[in-house]
């Protein structure tokens, strides 16, 4: 039951597809199918409805001619729906369902009956719940307060303007039996329209699971290099920025490092950028794996990468980097093709007074180019 409700009774998936000015060609199809198959319900009410009417017939409260007649009405109804909805007229409309208009129309025909075949108005009164059943689904408050409002001018012109006696058989057994059927059969169909109601909510909370998943899992990679899965340049720059504030308001030591990977156009020229691309994802790597959880680390540009040092002196952050240095240099980087050595130099700032993020990113630029200039594979300090 829970499949067959969230197929066509799910208003976030049904319609993600469909986000946005103009809906998908496959959200489109989706929708047509879905009214399709909510019309075929209600089109089956009817058929339901005009049995009982010939029960009724039979037993001679009503004319034969009134079951056929309100099927037929039903069924112009629904087929008239699915034609303008094949032919994308619903479209044309932000409740593509046309909830109120539908209803309004199912109200109607069933108000028409009971002024025609009074003897059995119980059953179009009963049926008129199964109707608000339905609009239910799909109706905003708005929708539901015209539709109301419409059924209670409807009722009050056929209760206070006529003196139709609406009646609800019971004379004989055939009547009785047929009655009792009416009010099983339409407590029946308002629960199985509840069924649906729950498995659209079910349906609704797992999609807003499923998105609170998707939308996080991209937060996630707008902030990650692609590469490397490391923090992208403005994702670490604005933690840099959070982590000086902080630094800053709690008068803490914080350092920072810029790391570059020596020589890397060399490797790129000589075994390849897919071989360059490894170099990076593992350096990325073995970077994740030797620095603390407090620790943050990412893209800068290029083959150059900041590690964000909190709570960490000069001293502290040179021989952290200092260590990172000798475990990238004896790695086994032959693995990737022989002969192959990779090594990392690094310029590292500490945090002064007021100092804001150009200023020590600058410091630590300027001894990353010293620790260049003394040959690489290298940790100076500022």
């Amino acid at each position: 039951m829970a499949t067959a409700a969230s197929s066509f009774l799910n208003p976030i998936a049904a319609e993600l597809e469909g986000v946005g000015p103009k809906p998908t060609a496959k959200a489109l199809a989706r929708r047509a199918r879905q009214r399709r198959q909510i019309l075929v319900m209600i089109g089956a009410s009817y058929l339901i409805d005009a049995a009982l009417l010939m029960i009724y017939a039979y037993a001679g409260t009503i004319p034969a001619t009134i079951g056929p007649a309100f099927a037929v009405c039903g069924l112009i109804f629904v087929v008239g729906s699915i034609a303008l909805s094949e032919l994308g007229f619903n479209e044309r409309f932000r409740d593509h369902y046309l909830v109120a208009p539908q209803s309004i129309i199912n109200m109607v025909i069933m108000l028409a009956f009971i002024w025609i075949a009074p003897e059995v108005g119980v059953m179009f009164l009963c049926t008129l719940f199964v109707v608000f059943s339905f609009s239910s689904l799909r109706s905003t408050p708005q929708q539901t307060a015209m539709v109301w409002t419409a059924m209670a001018f409807g009722l009050a012109a056929l209760f206070l303007l006529t003196d139709k006696p609406i009646a609800m058989p019971h004379g004989s057994y055939i009547e009785r039996f047929a009655t009792m059927t009416v009010f099983i059969l339409t407590i029946g169909r308002c629960m199985f329209i509840g069924i649906f109601s729950s498995a659209m909510r079910q349906s609704l909370y797992k999609s807003g699971v499923d998105l609170k998943e998707a939308y996080k899992r991209i937060e996630e990679l707008s902030e990650l290099d692609d590469l490397t899965g490391s923090l992208n340049r403005r994702c670490i720059m604005g933690v840099l920025d959070e982590e000086i504030a902080r630094a800053h308001r709690n008068q803490a030591p914080f350092s920072v490092a810029l790391i570059d990977l020596d020589w890397f156009k060399r490797i790129n020229d000589t075994y390849g950028h897919p071989t360059g691309d490894e170099v990076l994802r593992t350096f990325a790597i073995t970077v994740f794996a030797n620095v603390r959880p407090i620790d943050k680390f990412g893209r800068y540009g290029g083959e150059e990468f900041l590690l964000l040092l909190p709570d960490t002196s000069d001293e502290g952050a040179a021989r952290i980097l200092d260590r990172l240095r000798a475990i990238i240099a004896d790695l086994d980087w032959s693995a990737f093709s022989p002969g192959m050595q990779v090594t990392i130099s690094a310029g590292v700032a500490t945090l002064k007074p007021n100092e804001t993020p150009d200023i020590i990113l600058a410091r630590a630029d300027s001894a990353l180019y010293a620790a260049k200039a003394r040959g690489r594979n290298r940790i100076a300090s500022a």
